[in-house]
C-alpha cells in the first residue's frame, strides 16, 4: 500500500532495457550449461566467412554474451540504472536502434581490426548509454558541461587505457559505443526524436 491507500504493483516500465538484460542473462545461463559453446558460436564476434549465416548473428549477438557473472553484472547494473531513464525520454524504438547500431558498428570494426580475437559483452552499449545520457538536458545553442566532462573522463580514460594498460578489455569497443551514443544523442536532440 502507498500513502494514499492504493495497492502498489510492479510495473514493466522499460521493455527494451528489461528485454535486453533478460537476453543477456539467458545467454549467460546457456553459456554455463553448454560449457562455452553458445558464446563461441552465437554470442562472440570474430572474423569468419561472410558466407556463414552465423557471422551475421554474431555481429549483433555479441552484445548479449558475457564472459562470466562479474562481466554480466558490471554491464547490467549500468544498463538497468541508465537505460530506463533513456527509454522513458527517447522511447523504446530509439533505444533498440541504439543497441542494434552499437552492436553492428562494434562488431564490424572488431572483425576488421582484430581478426585473431573474439569480442563479447554489452560494454559498448553501456558507453553508448553513458554518452547519450549526457544529452538529456541539452538546450539549443548549448553544449552541456556534463557532456564535456563525460567525454573527457570516459572516452579519455579509454584512450589512455588502450595505449598504456595491458588488459583483456576492448577499449576500442568502449570508444566506439561512446561515439555512437554521442552521435545519436546529437541527432535525436536536433530532430526532437524523444517520445514526447
Amino acid at each position: 500500500m502507498d500513502m494514499n491507500g492504493k495497492k502498489l504493483r510492479v510495473a514493466f516500465n522499460s521493455p527494451v532495457i528489461l528485454g535486453f538484460t533478460g537476453l543477456c542473462l539467458i545467454a549467460l545461463i546457456l553459456d554455463y550449461v553448454t560449457k562455452g559453446y553458445v558464446n563461441t558460436h552465437f554470442f562472440s564476434v570474430y572474423r569468419s566467412s561472410l558466407v556463414n549465416p552465423l557471422t551475421y548473428v554474431r555481429l549483433f549477438g555479441h552484445v548479449v554474451g558475457h564472459a562470466g557473472m562479474d562481466h554480466f553484472l558490471g554491464n547490467s547494473m549500468l544498463i538497468l540504472v541508465v537505460g530506463p531513464l533513456l527509454e522513458e525520454k527517447y522511447g523504446s524504438y530509439n533505444i533498440l536502434f541504439i543497441i542494434l547500431t552499437t552492436a553492428l558498428g562494434t562488431g564490424i570494426v572488431h572483425m576488421l581490426c582484430f581478426p585473431r580475437s573474439a569480442l563479447l559483452g554489452a560494454s559498448g552499449v553501456v558507453f553508448a548509454f553513458i554518452m547519450l545520457s549526457s544529452f538529456t538536458c541539452v538546450r539549443d545553442g548549448e553544449i552541456p558541461l556534463t557532456f564535456i566532462l563525460v567525454t573527457a573522463l570516459y572516452i579519455g580514460g579509454q584512450v589512455y587505457e588502450g595505449l598504456f594498460v595491458s588488459s583483456n578489455v576492448s577499449n576500442l569497443t568502449h570508444i566506439l559505443g561512446g561515439l555512437v551514443g554521442a552521435m545519436l544523442g546529437y541527432v535525436m536532440h536536433k530532430y526532437k526524436m524523444n517520445r514526447y
